[in-house]
């Protein structure tokens, strides 16, 4: 990791970068307690106890800290936002139920090292002023499940946690239970839909307490800012995005994987480390956090990969899952395969998302398949801007920004899915990774 602010934009190299979450991924059981022992680990929670709670609360909105699970709110602030203390229980829950197409850092760091997530869930349950934390895991990963329980174990044995209770709880894997609010009521064993708010979760969270949820990357950038210091943490990124994230590059690189690096890099920077697009073939699309950013293009390459520098390139940093796309590959094909996604895992409650999701995933299939229409085009502008801002939640919003942002840079393709299948404009096996590039997968 570079130190260097965007404002310069030295191009990172791999002997620049100095990873910190990622720092003991490649350690012998990195997994392991004695393994992060030897790395510093629980040394911050060690000097946490020695930091007045309300204290620890100022470091963390000092050192700039944002959510890193997509929305960029400030860490600390939301921390700041619990009431007073009355007497009654109040929770932490770590958000771990990572379910975005295209999203995966949160299940390779807990894979590697679960300590450090626990070590900031100890950190941040001293700083809020809670017994209970839990870890809402997404039930699929049991692998990770199974890490989890097992790190938690270990340091409770050595009694790291003190009076701290960590429960470890799989989901039943559904997208919407990544809403905070249907996470909890999942939690509370009741069908995970989106609760209305206000009250918000820091007032009537959890059985009604006063509530923190976090996502696993912002809690296991705790341990890292009390060791390094607000001022350091700051110091990386940029002014209004701070410190460091994993970037996950898929699809169409080189090199894919976790790439480490401050808030602020570029693209251009991130494809350079992993080795460019594929081989003979050019960048034609990407998403900066997943399938529910915007698209962009080859022309945003130098955005700032910050929460602001994407959004003025009309997108969203998002959970910093950036999907490359050659130009084998088809807009149409591949937006059909989201809207597949999110009418699959839209909990009905709202019309908006309920109805629009599937009227959405007619009039893409039909496009898919070369059967659309000249009035399917206005469709799907007219329903996706009909479901943006009026869903219940940000899922509804999830599957319309791809459309629009589809139609804005790609419209052409939308125009001719009027006409001609998309397995004829783009064959499958020219985007297939392990075909050759002559070689056609039968249809």
């Amino acid at each position: 990791m570079t130190t260097d602010t965007p404002s310069t934009h030295s191009t990172p190299t791999p002997d620049t970068l100095t990873p910190v979450l990622t720092d003991i991924w490649d350690a012998p059981r990195s997994w392991t307690l004695a393994t992060y022992r030897d790395h510093r680990g629980y040394e911050a929670l060690a000097r946490a106890n020695e930091i007045a709670p309300a204290d620890l609360v100022e470091l963390v909105k000092s050192s700039g800290l944002r959510g890193r699970g997509g929305a960029g709110f400030p860490t600390g602030l939301k921390w700041s936002f619990l009431p007073p203390p009355d007497g009654g229980p109040r929770y932490l829950v770590v958000n771990a139920d990572e379910s975005e197409p295209g999203t995966c850092k949160d299940v390779p760091l807990m894979m590697a090292n679960p300590h450090v997530l626990i070590e900031g869930v100890a950190i941040t349950a001293r700083a809020i002023g809670c017994e209970h934390a839990f870890i809402y895991l997404r039930g699929e990963v049991v692998h990770v499940y199974r890490r989890l329980l097992a790190a938690v174990r270990e340091a409770t044995e050595a009694g790291l946690l003190g009076d701290l209770v960590v429960t470890v709880h799989a989901g039943a894997g559904a997208y919407i239970c990544g809403e905070e609010t249907a996470l909890l009521d999942s939690l509370e064993g009741r069908r995970g839909q989106p609760r209305l708010k206000p009250p918000f979760p820091a007032v009537a969270g959890l059985y009604a307490r006063p509530t923190v949820v976090n996502n696993v990357e912002s809690v296991a950038s705790v341990p890292g800012i009390v060791l390094g210091g607000a001022e350091w943490f700051a110091g990386l990124g940029t002014p209004k995005s701070a410190g460091h994230g994993i970037f996950s590059l898929s699809g169409h690189v080189t090199r894919p994987g976790q790439y480490e690096a401050p808030l602020g890099i570029t693209l251009r920077e991130l494809l350079e480390l992993a080795g460019g697009v594929r081989a003979g073939h050019r960048l034609k699309f990407w998403t900066p956090g997943g399938s529910s950013t915007p698209l962009l293009t080859d022309e945003h390459l130098d955005v700032p990969l910050d929460y602001e520098g994407v959004a003025g390139a009309g997108s969203m940093l998002g959970t910093r899952a950036l999907q490359i796309f050659d130009e084998t590959v088809s807009v149409v094909r591949a937006i059909t395969r989201w809207i597949d996604f999110y009418k699959h895992e839209s909990c009905g409650k709202c019309t908006p998302c309920r109805e629009g999701t599937f009227w959405l995933q007619q009039i893409m299939h039909r496009l898919e398949a070369g059967r659309g229409t000249p009035e399917d085009l206005q469709s799907l502008s007219d329903i996706a801007g009909n479901i943006l801002g009026r869903s219940f939640c940000a899922l509804g919003d999830a599957a319309a920004t791809p459309i629009q942002s589809g139609l804005k840079y790609f419209r052409d393709e939308f125009e001719a899915g009027c006409h001609t299948p998309a397995r004829e404009l783009f064959p499958y096996g020219r985007s297939a990774l392990h075909a050759p590039a002559h070689e056609e997968v039968p249809v």
